[in-house]
């Protein structure tokens, strides 16, 4: 890693203006993460975009109803590389651009549905490409930029993939966007994923009330043991995220069913959590209880090569006239999870600032985006 080579960057600047315009273009394209369909108009558009800058793109059909993947590989550079991991879906669901996520800018504010959790992120990424093409310069590395479509519902069609071209590269730069502030993630709660499901026993609930045996009863009784599992001290978060069941208020329900998330600090406390939900009894023995799942991602620890990288990443920052801080551990999970487990050297949260992530009033910060993309563009220059 070579701090002293020289900005590619000087002769033409970076324009906020204009990476503002393609980021609005890109979230306008709404894409829920299980609208294969939806995804897939993002993907178009992201294949587009890159071929427009010569890049060799492989796409990879989707599977289990998901979006495809997208994979787009500079023509110049040695290998291992950097590979560049960004995600098109997002948590919002088609309509949200119309209602309570009308793209608009509130002084130094930008909302949006996906703005911010990431093709915030994304695009800049596309951007620092695209302005190497301009400049008509080359980094020392091959760049690889993939586009996830399920990252916001566990990358489970696509963490094969990820993994395998994490291998063949020797940095991954994530484009999620920053954290408190500005900062920079170098470490990652490891993630679970619970599906607890109760089977009661139907019964009319007048006349033979009973004889049912009530599974929303008895689901009732595992969500305040289940939440009782949460330790802040430990850094240990269990949420029941969601929950259906019955068939009419006048039915003593059969079927009680929750969605359970799960965030632990490291590997040892994430089987010791998977051991605790398997272990789960029901506290009526005539509901049957049943409980799948797993860890989904790995924590993602700071070890010596991240915290190489990081500093390199200060350094650069530094140059270009800020400050920049890493998190000592979030709570979210990324795709960058995945390939820190792999001792592959990973910087996350390279996206803009911002705040609002998954919610109503999602927003990016405009004062960032030229900073944020000046550092990624820097990463690509100066890695070796």
């Amino acid at each position: 890693m070579d701090r002293n080579s020289p900005p590619l960057s000087n002769a033409i600047p970076i324009d906020p203006d204009e990476i503002l315009k393609g980021i609005v273009e890109w979230i306008e394209i709404e894409s829920p993460s299980h609208d294969a369909r939806a995804v897939n108009r993002m993907v178009d558009r992201a294949e587009t975009d890159m071929r427009g800058l010569g890049a060799r793109i492989e796409r990879v059909p989707g599977t289990d109803d998901k979006g495809d993947v997208l994979i787009a590989q500079s023509e110049w550079g040695e290998e291992p590389g950097i590979l560049i991991l960004s995600h098109l879906d997002t948590v919002h669901p088609i309509g949200m651009i119309e209602e309570a996520l009308q793209v608009r800018r509130e002084g130094d504010s930008i909302y949006g549905p996906g703005i911010y959790d990431m093709k915030g992120g994304a695009y800049m990424a596309y951007y620092a490409w695209r302005h190497l093409i301009r400049l008509n310069q080359k980094t020392k590395l091959k760049l690889t930029l993939m586009f996830v479509p399920d990252e916001e519902i566990g990358s489970d069609t696509s963490r094969a993939r990820i993994e395998a071209e994490a291998k063949k590269n020797k940095y991954v730069l994530v484009t999620e966007p920053a954290r408190d502030g500005g900062k920079i993630v170098t470490a990652r709660k490891g993630v679970g994923r619970f599906h607890v499901k109760c089977e009661g026993r139907p019964a009319h609930s007048g006349v033979r009330h009973e004889d049912g045996r009530s599974s929303i009863k008895e689901m009732a009784h595992q969500i305040i043991a289940i939440e009782a599992m949460t330790d802040y001290a430990r850094g240990i978060t269990v949420n029941v995220g969601q929950i259906k069941g019955g068939t009419g208020t006048n039915v003593v329900p059969q079927f009680c069913e929750i969605d359970v998330d799960l965030r632990v600090p490291d590997a040892t406390v994430g089987e010791e959590m998977c051991a605790r939900f398997f272990a789960l009894k029901p506290a009526d023995p005539d509901v049957k209880l049943t409980v799948t799942g797993g860890m989904n991602r790995p924590a993602y620890l700071k070890d010596a090569g991240i915290a190489a990288l990081f500093d390199h990443a200060k350094g650069l920052a530094k140059d270009l006239g800020f400050d920049l801080q890493d998190v000592k551990q979030t709570g979210g999970g990324s795709d960058g999870n995945f390939t820190a487990a792999l001792g592959i050297p990973t910087l996350d949260g390279l996206g803009p600032d911002g705040k609002g992530a998954h919610t109503d009033y999602e927003q990016i910060y405009f004062s960032s985006l030229q900073e944020r993309t000046r550092l990624m563009l820097r990463l690509f220059e100066t890695l070796e």
